[in-house]
């Protein structure tokens, strides 16, 4: 029985540009579509903060169409993180069966929970390094391709970091 996977995972900076986006199979050559779906987002944040009292997480902001539907956390500073989920998803490993335990089906708010913490603990660990220079990286990584050339550990730390949290997530988890 397969269960949600993420798609895409979005850092979106407090000016809305974007700061790293991660793409997860089978959507790793689908960035354009992605770049424009995590800014349709953006416009929903925009709105939510306007017409009420925006708590961290966001919840459920976009249903994008009967697979993906995409969720929001909002920092204190103003830094957004997205993941888009694939409701369809794909066969979970016996590591993920074992961990899920007996959640229920179907996805709630609440189940992505844990993927946005471990994102928003792996960028606090990211900006607290003195060697990292933001905007040394290119903001899109396919999470299933190795990146090679520039050699910054730093960076790199944070995308394998960003990878696995898309690749162990699943609703039911209560860490990542």
């Amino acid at each position: 029985m397969a269960v949600p996977s993420i798609a895409c995972i979005g850092v979106i900076g407090k000016n809305d540009d974007p700061v790293h986006i991660s793409l997860f199979p089978p959507y790793q050559d689908a960035g354009v579509e992605f770049s424009f779906l995590l800014n349709s987002c953006l416009d929903i944040i925009q709105i939510r903060r306007k017409h009420t009292s925006v708590d961290q997480d966001l919840g459920l902001l976009h249903a994008i169409d009967e697979r993906l539907a995409a969720y929001g956390w909002l920092t204190t500073t103003g830094l957004k993180f997205l993941i888009v989920v694939d409701t369809v998803g794909r066969v979970p490993s016996s590591d993920q069966e074992k961990r899920k335990g007996n959640a229920a089906t179907g996805l709630r708010d609440s189940d992505l929970k844990p993927a946005f913490r471990a994102l928003q603990t792996a960028f606090i660990q990211l900006m607290q390094n003195p060697f990292y220079a933001p905007g040394d990286e290119p903001p899109i990584v396919k999470a299933t391709l190795p990146q090679s050339g520039s050699g910054r550990t730093v960076t790199r730390k944070f995308v394998d970091e960003v990878k696995r949290i898309g690749d162990t997530w699943a609703p039911g988890l209560s860490t990542v």
